[in-house]
């Protein structure tokens, strides 16, 4: 029996290899598109591909051409080819504009990018490519049901923008480029106001002050160390019963201390 099912496996993939040769060998352009569909339908996309690739041209200007587009850009999705997917449906979309297919294609050339965006560390284009063609959606079909969708979406690019761009500011005050730092962390919490980790933002910002502030020139000192109690009033106002209250504190103490320090010093010149 079992020698049976290997024979009959060999046999089946010996007809399926032979068939699709047929197909691809035919002169019968409609046989190969009916075909193709069969082989995309039942989710054979590498089979599809080429011959939906080769009847592009043949159809070009006729009935079929639209369905064979549009399948055309669903194969290459499927097989995982996403940037060259959403050029198929870009394309798509200026060849057949009024298309029963062209809100759905719209969305594709997002979710295609979308798809390609990396890990919050890697380089961000397709994210924000995907944010743009997302609202780009948005903005031609305000009534289409996939809206929410797209704003659930939006928002994981943007928190994985907001963490890269938070990853970099930290490296700043990792490396005690405190100056850097400040600005960096700044502008986080700027171009993201919904930055999930704000608390450790602020605080950062306080600490980079300080440590900027002491290891200054003695003609910036004073200035910066008020800064310090600037950002430190910032933080208090903002997570009064902070997880850091206690480096917090310290950090005010410290600051006044050596302002003190400072005047005392000036006072007696």
């Amino acid at each position: 029996m079992k020698h049976f099912l290997t024979y009959s496996l060999i046999v089946l993939t010996f007809y399926s290899c032979g068939k699709y040769q047929k197909i691809l060998k035919s002169d019968d352009v409609n046989f190969k598109y009916s075909e193709a569909v069969k082989y995309y339908k039942n989710s054979e996309f590498n089979k599809a591909l080429p011959i939906f690739n080769e009847l592009l041209p043949v159809f070009k200007g006729t009935s079929k051409s639209e369905e064979i587009s549009y399948y055309f850009a669903y194969t290459n999705y499927s097989i995982g080819d996403f940037l060259m997917a959403s050029y198929l449906f870009e394309r798509f979309l200026i060849n057949f504009p009024r298309s029963i297919h062209a809100q759905e294609s719209k969305f594709m050339i997002a979710y295609c990018h979308y798809q390609e965006a990396p890990e919050y560390s890697l380089d961000a284009t397709n994210t924000i490519l995907a944010i743009d063609k997302f609202q780009d959606f948005i903005d031609k079909y305000p009534m289409s049901d996939s809206i929410n969708r797209c704003n659930v979406l939006m928002d994981e690019l943007r928190l994985n923008l907001s963490r890269k761009a938070f990853a970099n500011a930290k490296q700043y005050h990792t490396t005690e480029e405190y100056r850097a730092a400040i600005i960096a962390l700044d502008n986080v919490l700027i171009d993201f106001p919904s930055v999930i980790n704000r608390e450790e933002i602020y605080y950062l910002i306080l600490e980079s002050s300080y440590f900027l502030a002491i290891n200054s020139i003695q003609t910036k000192k004073l200035d910066r160390l008020n800064k310090t109690i600037d950002y430190y009033n910032q933080f208090n106002d903002n997570f009064p019963d902070s997880s850091y209250n206690e480096e917090v504190k310290k950090i005010q103490s410290n600051t006044i201390k050596t302002i003190d320090e400072l005047k005392s010093n000036k006072n007696e010149i």
